[in-house]
């Protein structure tokens, strides 16, 4: 049975989530394993596509990763997770995340991924979400360049 829309206008929401470096997560240097990043970057996406969809999800693809400013023990680290397309029973996240030094109040960015989410029943099947209709400028961006990156992936996969 096919869903017709989010529930609430807060489906679409982005998930903000902040972590605070802790020396556990890092590396001899004082900066935080790519590791650690990934999974906090996995989780907020979880969320966003799970949120949308209104059912279980599972990680399909992570697009590259190039950290481009280090995160050091000690920062704060916000993460904001977004639906960048939605298909028939998948769905793209978008992840920015910005190191922030707590002490300066210097904002950077950190990395930026996307994520392809596949929405499933109980038995681990896909099963549709809903579909995306972009009301803002940002949004309608967003989708477009979400679809280029889609065909990209689905090219390397189904030459």
């Amino acid at each position: 049975m096919a869903k017709t829309k989010p529930s609430k206008e807060s489906d679409l929401s982005p998930v903000i989530m902040t972590e605070l470096v802790l020396p556990s997560h890092t590396n001899a240097l004082g900066t935080i394993f790519g590791g650690v990043v990934m999974g906090w970057i996995d989780i907020s996406a979880a969320i966003a596509a799970q949120r949308y969809a209104r059912s279980p999800v599972v990680t399909v693809s992570i697009d590259y990763l190039h950290f481009i400013n280090p995160i050091k023990v000690g920062y704060t680290v916000k993460i904001k997770a977004q639906i960048s397309y939605v298909g028939k029973t998948s769905m793209e996240i978008q992840v920015d995340v910005e190191a922030e030094n707590s002490i300066t109040g210097e904002c950077r960015p950190a990395t930026k991924a996307y994520l392809t989410f596949v929405a499933v029943d109980l038995k681990g099947l896909p099963t549709p979400v809903p579909p995306y209709k972009p009301k803002t400028k940002e949004e309608k961006g967003r989708q477009k360049q979400a679809e280029i990156r889609r065909k990209s992936r689905l090219s390397a996969f189904h030459p």
